[in-house]
């Protein structure tokens, strides 16, 4: 990547939504990583750099939108969680973070993407920063909830479902969003009829975990969600994966 340009990495699947005139520059990110020792920059271009390239694990991913340079545009967000009715995406200005080029077709493994969260925990110490996108699913969660759901995952625990994915309830049925980054589908939780409650929020929460742990369903089989009870999943050619109760 020449000095000036624009990344040279993937599409992004992370943004970051500062409030305006906070956005860190590459001194900022630089300080970040000296301080925190949770990345290295591994590529800083010369001059008022409008990116740098972060690395983690032997794996790299370019942020790009730094200050001083103008923040890059992001598409408002479908789901919002621990935010503010009214918040506003258009009122801040927004970084993104893309895996490096020698991730290409990679950006959707779970070690990857295990990755891209670590450093997304990092930079939500960032003064400033109001709210962190998942792009894939096209979520906002503010900075404290996106940490609180993600940190246990990445020690063991179960799939962050709301922070990177999304849960959407319908009149009779919770619907999959974001899914289809991990496994190329996504499924719709029948509820019998009934509106959907907390329960069928759980049992959703369950089958994104089992989901991702176990991937692309190609075949109709019955599964056993932890607290939940059994599910009949279906397989359709729409890659949509129709969930009942047995």
């Amino acid at each position: 990547m020449a000095d000036g340009q624009e990344s040279a990495g993937g599409r992004a699947v992370a943004t970051l939504l500062f409030a305006p005139g906070t956005r860190p520059d590459a001194d900022a990110l630089a300080g970040l990583a000296q301080a925190e020792h949770a990345f290295a920059v591994s590529h800083r271009p010369g001059g008022a750099a409008r990116w740098v390239e972060l690395l983690r694990d032997g794996l790299t991913f370019d942020l790009t939108g730094l200050a001083p340079k103008e923040g890059t545009a992001t598409a408002l967000a479908n789901l919002r969680v621990g935010l503010p009715a009214d918040f506003d995406p258009s009122t801040y200005e927004a970084l993104l973070l893309a895996p490096g080029p020698h991730l290409a077709g990679a950006e959707s493994l779970l070690p990857v993407v295990q990755v891209a969260a670590s450093l997304l925990l990092a930079l939500a110490t960032l003064p400033g920063l109001a709210a962190i996108g998942w792009l894939p699913a096209g979520n906002l969660v503010s900075p404290r909830w996106f940490v609180d759901a993600v940190r246990p995952w990445l020690n063991g625990g179960p799939f962050p479902a709301m922070a990177l994915a999304g849960l959407k309830r319908g009149d009779d049925r919770v619907t999959s969003i974001g899914l289809t980054f991990f496994i190329g589908q996504e499924f719709a939780l029948h509820t019998g009829g009934a509106r959907p409650g907390e329960q069928h929020a759980r049992a959703a929460v369950r089958l994104t975990d089992w989901l991702i742990a176990h991937g692309h369903i190609a075949q109709a089989q019955a599964v056993e969600l932890p607290g939940a009870g059994t599910l009949w999943l279906e397989p359709g050619e729409d890659c949509i994966i129709s969930a009942r109760w047995a």
